[in-house]
């Protein structure tokens, strides 16, 4: 029962230890609180610390979702004579939190440790502890329908307490994940919230609630009267090692402002667009090693499929190992992801029935993305991804290494969903690129956009950040760069490209 308790509701219970630590830094912060607001208060130990930390006329209030939590916080606070302590059973994701701090006093604190678990999560435990379901992060088409729209709950929490006290004098300190403060943060900053006074303070998961992740307290202000858009990160419960500096800066979020400073000259302009791999979402199924004219699925069945979709796969373990040399393959049924997939049953009738084999696996497939599409569809298909070169990066490894990927038996390498890419078409395009992209200052450059503790920390929206023109200036190799900037023939036929900057005034590569 504990066990599914902590994936229900994200039940890590924070120890008085950790609690009473946190209230004497906020108490060091000058934050001197009217009023205390626990909003999934758990069994009291932040109240208490709390209680134990500030004045006693504070006022201090605590919410839970979870019955049994209301009565054991009761208890513990029982004892402390005096003091104006309400606890009551309430839904976080019901109760009108504007209309409640706006009753009281300036000088709010909003302290807690909210549920640390994903919605999508949640759904797959057929858990009714949810928000109501909608697009609060405003993500745009495709995005909105895969991996950006998961969030965790502690996020859609932490967002809802940032508007509801938008303009009102409060101080937000709560626990949860760093990836979690940033993309709270961010909403704030696109949004114009008015929060200031920024900071997280890295905390050891491991030792208070034995979870394997990268978590902190994040504090800020509200009702300052001013925004602003950087944060500091702090490298314990203190204010004693900076361990970085980040922010909105123009638009963009940047992970390390110092270093940011010194090389935004190479942003600009994506004049080649980033792309991903295939994306299927049935490794067993469509993904392969060989064995002779044999091909082995996941489910350790041999088949004889005929090779006319079959191609050399390479992973993000391979590129982040320097394996370029593909031991798998995958099937890919589709070039375009409109294509109708029917006319493999005429093409490749081997290949037909095994998918019908495998049709209720891969008919179940849940994401979105595959709604309305043919029958086996898969995503992120293009011409690109049949490029006879590529240059090729990991988006889940930190030691960020660009590969030139070719032809393995006249067939084109892909590579999966977990990677990015630009196509090309000949060695030496794709040699120049990767030595572009492998320069110590276009290094420099990504590790001062990408947050390493993320769970993706390259992605496209940080590479088209990257101009190849301005990059390949810095390095004195503009000129080779414009003869190959010019053509961009998996994306616009064998035209020249036009390109423009976010003023829409056009720029010859």
């Amino acid at each position: 029962m504990r066990t599914k308790e902590i994936a229900e509701f994200g039940d890590f219970q924070t120890p008085y230890e950790l609690a009473q630590r946190i209230a004497h830094l906020l108490r060091a912060l000058h934050v001197s609180p009217a009023a205390v607001v626990e909003p999934s208060c758990g069994i009291g130990n932040f109240l208490k610390a709390s209680i134990d930390t500030f004045e006693s006329e504070v006022k201090y209030f605590g919410f839970d979702v979870n019955p049994q939590h209301v009565r054991a916080a009761r208890a513990l606070l029982a004892s402390k004579n005096g003091v104006v302590c309400e606890i009551w059973r309430e839904d976080f994701f019901e109760k009108d939190w504007k209309s409640f701090f706006g009753l009281l006093p300036d000088n709010v604190l909003v302290i807690g440790n909210p549920p640390w678990v994903t919605n999508s999560a949640l759904g797959c435990l057929g858990s009714e502890n949810l928000p109501e379901k909608n697009n609060f992060q405003r993500h745009l088409g495709f995005a909105a329908k895969t991996g950006k729209a998961n969030f965790d709950i502690s996020e859609w929490l932490l967002i809802r307490l940032l508007e509801s006290l938008n303009r009102k004098k409060a101080c937000i300190a709560m626990l949860c994940k760093t990836a979690t403060a940033r993309k709270v943060l961010t909403h704030a900053w696109k949004n114009s919230l008015d929060v200031s006074g920024s900071s997280l303070h890295l905390i050891d998961a491991n030792k208070y609630f034995r979870a394997s992740v990268d978590a902190c307290l994040f504090v800020t202000r509200t009702g300052t009267g001013r925004m602003d858009t950087t944060a500091q990160t702090f490298g314990d419960l203190d204010f004693n090692r900076v361990l970085y500096r980040f922010g909105w800066i123009d638009g963009e979020l940047v992970a390390d402002l110092d270093t940011y400073e010194s090389l935004k000259d190479i942003e600009g302009l994506e004049y080649r667009k980033w792309r991903s791999g295939v994306k299927h979402d049935a490794v067993d199924v469509m993904e392969f090693t060989s064995d002779g004219e044999f091909y082995i699925n996941g489910l350790g069945e041999r088949r004889k499929l005929e090779p006319a979709y079959i191609y050399p796969l390479l992973k993000s373990s391979d590129l982040a190992n320097g394996r370029l040399v593909p031991r798998r393959f995958v099937l890919v049924t589709q070039r375009r992801v409109s294509d109708d997939t029917s006319v493999i049953k005429q093409r490749a009738p081997r290949t037909w029935q095994y998918l019908l084999d495998h049709a209720q696996r891969l008919d179940r497939r849940k994401s979105i993305i595959y709604e309305k599409r043919p029958r086996f569809s898969v995503f992120g298909v293009g011409d690109y991804t049949f490029a006879p070169w590529k240059v090729a990066i990991s988006g889940l490894y930190s030691n960020m290494s660009f590969e030139v990927i070719g032809n393995l038996a006249g067939k084109p390498t892909v590579v999966d969903d977990t990677c990015y890419f630009i196509p090309c078409q000949s060695q030496g395009e794709s040699v120049f690129f990767a030595a572009l992209l492998n320069s110590e200052i276009a290094r420099r450059f990504i590790r001062a956009l990408a947050f390493f503790d993320a769970k993706r920390p390259i992605n496209i929206d940080l590479l088209k950040r990257i101009d190849l023109r301005k990059l390949a200036e810095r390095l004195h190799l503009g000129d080779e760069a414009r003869l190959y900037l010019e053509s961009a023939v998996f994306e616009h036929g064998a035209q020249k490209v036009l390109v423009f900057d976010k003023k829409g005034r056009f720029r010859h590569p």
